[in-house]
């Protein structure tokens, strides 16, 4: 879109944008008393145990609650938990809830509820299955009691109960925590600051969260996930928009206030604005690309196959294509756990430059002969541009490559069948790839995680890691994860990176996260 659209004429075309795209207000919404937002897509999957998508952990951490949670500084805070205590030997930890709490439906919050979705969400999670591995037993102690009791001392308790990591383990009630693990909770309903509006739900168009009136938040100050969630808005209105472009043109003509991803060439004229605002942030709350392989399928079932990407992959160019300014992009960066990071490292990395004259040479001394790659693609997403800078490095070096467009709904539902797909793009909170616990790609390793990339050796240095006592020992075993990593390739780096989210300064009280996360959140 051109600069044009900042005039009068422009504004009457973007009216009619925004009519084409079906941007209308809820029945019975109030304008002063919602928000009206687009975040990264639409919320697909709601079942927030059944996936790592971040949109769908954007909304779970606004409808459920979390025993603990981390706080800006990346310490783990009770949230439900009021208080616990740990025996001398550090086996038996004792748990005991905040009184008041209630689920949407009425219900109070208990001990059976949390038990019950302990045991649903553990085998769901690489943290969650440790944890279950760790444990003897996980029992009620009265309504508001739970006792965890561990065959061997397990550091990392608080951390897994806490982690701000997909999927998270927000607490159901108990008869949606009894739902079989393979299957998708039936209703929606949690304990958190808002609920979620069924009779306001339009798939493709629009859903509502409801503020929860009967919410009970902490008392301490607000911090990160952590601390009071007071919610100062009615309701928040989730809308689904065609593309990025259309959503920044809402934003200006006044039709939402906040846009989680805005177009980077749109920068310059949301900055020109006096009534917008960008949030832009480094470091941890950067972004992390990955092209993830399959390797349950060819032709990245034959590792030496997946490690020619790594010389097909410049980031430096990949970012430059995508349009990143460079203010808001990481040097090239060769740490699976981020760079500018706790666990930084180029352990590995040695043999991962970027050739396309080596990758060609690499290829032909491997099995493979022409097989198509499958190359999921999201239509119009920054991913797409990504994928296409390698795509014609592929081509270059001599691989076939199927590009197959789609929404990131569609990703999500192919990428989880073993077969129909070799790759796709994608990028991640900088908060999810800090350690081989976390990073999606890493710690799933040898488990039925879309992918399905498996070195054993991994697995047990990953145990290793949780039950380290020191940060020397952690660093040392970061490293050696991420040499068997490069050996490995579950997912190739495509660049480190900031996404800055964009609000109209109505808005007051706006956490600065890469988090979207709107309790405290009131408008002018």
């Amino acid at each position: 879109m051109s600069e044009s659209l900042i005039g009068r004429r422009g504004l009457m075309a973007a009216g009619s944008a925004l009519a084409a795209a079906g941007i209308i207000r809820p029945p019975g919404a109030r304008a002063a008393s919602q928000l009206n937002l687009v975040l990264e897509s639409e919320v697909v999957i709601l079942d927030p145990y059944m996936t790592t998508a971040a949109i769908t952990r954007t909304f779970g951490f606004h409808i459920f609650d979390t025993l603990y949670a981390m706080d800006g500084q990346g310490r783990i805070q009770p949230q439900m938990v009021e208080s616990h205590t740990t025996s001398a030997d550090r086996l038996t930890w004792n748990f005991t809830l905040r009184p008041g709490m209630k689920f949407h439906d009425g219900s109070p919050v208990t001990s059976t509820d949390v038990v019950l979705s302990l045991q649903r969400w553990m085998p769901k999670d690489a943290l969650g299955r440790m944890l279950r591995d760790a444990h003897e037993s996980l029992t009620t102690k009265g309504t508001l009691g739970f006792e965890l009791v561990l065959k061997r001392p397990f550091p990392l308790v608080l951390d897994v109960l806490g982690k701000p990591n997909a999927p998270v383990p927000f607490i159901l009630p108990e008869r949606l925590a009894r739902t079989p693990g393979d299957a998708r909770i039936t209703e929606i309903i949690g304990s958190g600051p808002f609920r979620f509006r069924p009779d306001q739900y339009r798939p493709g168009n629009y859903m509502v969260l409801e503020k929860f009136a009967d919410y009970v938040p902490r008392r301490e100050a607000p911090d990160f996930l952590a601390g009071g969630k007071v919610v100062k808005v009615d309701s928040l209105s989730l809308r689904v928009l065609p593309d990025q472009a259309t959503g920044a043109t809402a934003l200006l003509a006044n039709e939402i206030d906040y846009q989680q991803y805005v177009p980077f060439d749109w920068i310059p004229r949301l900055e020109r604005s006096r009534d917008i605002r960008l949030l832009s942030l480094g470091g941890l709350h950067q972004f992390q690309g990955n092209f993830r392989l399959n390797h349950a399928a060819p032709p990245f079932d034959d590792p030496a196959v997946r490690r020619v990407l790594w010389k097909l992959v410049d980031q430096a160019t990949v970012l430059q294509a995508i349009g990143v300014p460079p203010r808001f992009r990481a040097p090239q960066c060769a740490s699976f756990w981020m760079c500018d990071a706790p666990y930084s490292t180029d352990a590995g990395a040695e043999a991962a430059k970027f050739s396309i004259a080596e990758a060609k040479a690499e290829l032909a001394k491997t099995a493979y002969r022409g097989q198509p790659v499958v190359f999921l693609q999201v239509a119009g997403s920054i991913s797409q541009t990504a994928a296409a800078v390698l795509v014609q490095n592929m081509k270059e070096a001599g691989f076939t490559v199927d590009e197959q467009q789609m929404d990131w709904g569609t990703v999500l539902a192919r990428r989880a069948r073993r077969e129909g797909w070799s790759m796709f793009a994608v990028y991640s909170n900088g908060v999810d790839m800090l350690t081989p616990l976390t990073h999606f790609y890493v710690a799933n390793t040898c488990a039925d995680y879309p992918g399905w990339s498996c070195d054993e050796r991994i697995p047990r240095l990953t145990q290793d890691f949780a039950n380290a006592e020191t940060p020397a020992a952690r660093q040392r075993l970061t490293a050696e994860i991420q040499r068997l990593s490069y050996e490995l390739t579950p997912s190739v780096m495509w660049g480190q990176f900031t996404i800055p989210a964009a609000y109209r300064t109505s808005l007051r009280g706006l956490m600065e996260s890469s988090f979207p996360i709107f309790w405290n959140v009131e408008k002018a």
